[in-house]
């Protein structure tokens, strides 16, 4: 991945492209296995114990992956959320490690693979992780931009509250000008209003920027997304980043 806007672009394209009777979560995992060549992968919000929920899985082996930390309360999605970290796990046969009983059982289940568990955490504090496994070699992306992918969907997952009492994203749907932009991504990818918002708080948080900053700019054409023969691309105004001003 080059840069930002080239991810998000991606998501925007596979999110777009999804099975619409599937839910947001469920494209957006997809979409996370797909930009970064895993086998398979699952979202989990909270993480831990009695709150863990697992709100998508790619297929029956990242279910039954997610179901074994769920039993054990041990393994690497467990350990993300609690530490805010990216958590890399080889089960491979090999004795002991930090969690014995998951990477034996997980081997009975998947055989030899590298699971990575990587915390979302848009706003700074965790809010669930994104477990994803392969079989053979790493991800086709480093971690760095696993860990911005995971973020970034963090933000898309988002509702009107916040998980430590705050309200970071509150009023933004409110907002005349938040609704007219998501009428404007509705009609440029054909997707829902609410993968739309998605896709425009994802911005948002990549761009360190209000929601009502990226509003403004898709409102004002200086932002937009647009299909092309190879799906759809994110475009920007070139005069965005040539002031160098820092500001919006």
């Amino acid at each position: 991945m080059t840069n930002r806007s080239a991810v998000l672009a991606r998501l925007a394209r596979l999110v777009a492209a999804g099975d619409r009777d599937l839910p947001l979560a469920s494209r957006l995992c997809a979409a996370c296995v797909e930009i970064l060549g895993a086998d398979g992968g699952a979202i989990t919000l909270a993480s831990t114990r009695p709150e863990r929920l697992t709100v998508s899985t790619s297929d029956g082996t990242s279910a039954r992956i997610e179901d074994l930390q769920d039993v054990l309360g041990e393994g690497p999605g467990q350990e993300a959320f609690r530490e805010g970290r990216a958590v890399v796990t080889h089960v491979d046969g090999a004795e002991g490690g930090p969690f014995p009983m998951f990477t034996e059982m997980a081997g009975d289940i998947a055989g030899p693979v590298t699971v990575w568990a990587i915390p979302m955490h848009p706003g700074g504090t965790t809010i669930g992780v994104i477990t994803l496994y392969r079989s053979a070699g790493a991800l086709t992306e480093s971690l760095d931009d696993a860990q911005f992918l995971a973020d970034a969907v963090g933000a898309a997952l988002l509702d009107e509250r916040a998980t430590d009492g705050t309200a970071p994203f509150a009023a933004w749907s409110d907002r005349a000008r938040v609704h007219q932009a998501t009428g404007m991504i509705v009609a440029q990818l054909a997707i829902a209003p609410a993968d739309a918002l998605a896709i425009l708080r994802a911005h948002a948080f990549a761009s360190s920027a209000t929601l009502d900053d990226i509003a403004g700019d898709v409102v004002h054409r200086r932002l937009s997304f647009t299909h092309t023969n190879q799906g759809v691309s994110h475009d920007a105004a070139s005069s965005d980043d040539s002031t160098g001003s820092g500001e919006r």
